[in-house]
């Protein structure tokens, strides 16, 4: 029994998503972060509006720091974790928070991360949508319309498919589901085919700075978004994160994981907005999910016991 931390990642960012954390103590990660970086970073977890966060990189960074933040606030407040796991961007936050990878080298990588697979997008222009209704295996077969154009990028929860791939590929996949009565389709705002070979460029570009850095064992197991399994060590996590790129986010499973293998009795979403939360309901019913996106929110936790 026991307390899995989870953490989002791109798509959920907001306006003003760090705002509510200017004036607490945590928000000395931001400061950390700014100096790592070099940069002013402060900036983009006040913006007024979304549209500020449109870029990948600008909204990975700041999906990522107020993430930290709200860790660096709740972090103590919990019993020490059984597990982490962090959907796409979110292994990163998640690797960072179990003390698996330096807080300075792990600014750095998500900076260059988000920057890659910005590059690696204009480069190869792609496009994301979500399939619901369906389980993988008919989502896969609409995939095939566009052989090698067209692949499987999130199986985020029971009914919940994403698939990715270039324009021409995305057609295809879309009048072949069409054909085979999914009804369902909805394209996401998105700038780019991730977690697909559209994205070996980001993989490559970001395989240099993995090599130099030092990876630690983590606090708890952190599962794995490409495989989804739980992982102990320190070893492996450069070959992960470069295959992360490429392939699909086992997020499903990855709950299934959490729960069934490495005993979770409750799930903690850290960070801004409550998709994970939504899908953990039905990927994992009846295990309660907890919400950390605001100072106010931290009371509750007290009453969470391993």
């Amino acid at each position: 029994m026991g307390v899995a931390i989870i953490f989002p990642g791109q798509g959920t960012q907001g306006a003003a998503m760090g705002a509510p954390w200017r004036d607490h103590p945590a928000w000395n990660v931001v400061e950390r972060a700014e100096a790592a970086l070099g940069e002013p970073l402060a900036h983009l977890l006040l913006a007024e509006s979304a549209e500020e966060l449109a870029r990948t990189r600008e909204s990975q960074l700041a999906i990522l720091l107020t993430s930290l933040v709200v860790w660096e606030a709740t972090g103590s407040r919990l019993p020490p974790p059984v597990a982490f796991a962090g959907h796409s961007l979110g292994q990163i936050t998640a690797l960072i928070a179990s003390g698996a990878l330096p807080f300075d080298d792990g600014i750095r990588l998500a900076a260059l991360r988000a920057e890659a697979t910005q590059a690696a997008a204009d480069r190869h222009p792609g496009r994301m949508a979500a399939v619901l209704g369906v389980d993988e295996q008919r989502a896969l077969e609409a995939c095939e319309a566009g052989p090698d154009e067209c692949w499987l990028a999130n199986d985020n929860a029971p009914g919940q498919i994403v698939i990715a791939g270039t324009p021409s590929g995305m057609e295809r996949a879309a009048k072949a589901a069409a054909e085979l009565g999914i009804r369902r389709v909805m394209p996401l705002k998105v700038g780019g085919a991730f977690h697909t070979p559209l994205m070996a460029e980001a993989a490559a570009a970001v395989a240099p700075m993995l090599a130099e850095i030092t990876f630690l064992a983590p606090a708890a197991p952190i599962v794995s978004n490409d495989d989804a399994r739980p992982y102990r060590g320190a070893g492996g996590w450069a070959e992960r994160l470069q295959r992360h790129l490429v392939s699909p986010v086992r997020w499903r499973a990855s709950m299934t994981t959490l729960v069934n293998e490495l005993g979770a009795t409750t799930l903690v979403e850290v960070g801004f907005g409550s998709m994970l939360a939504g899908l953990a309901k039905r990927c994992v019913p009846g295990v309660p999910v907890l919400g950390v996106a605001t100072p106010d929110d931290i009371a509750p936790l007290s009453e969470v016991r391993p």
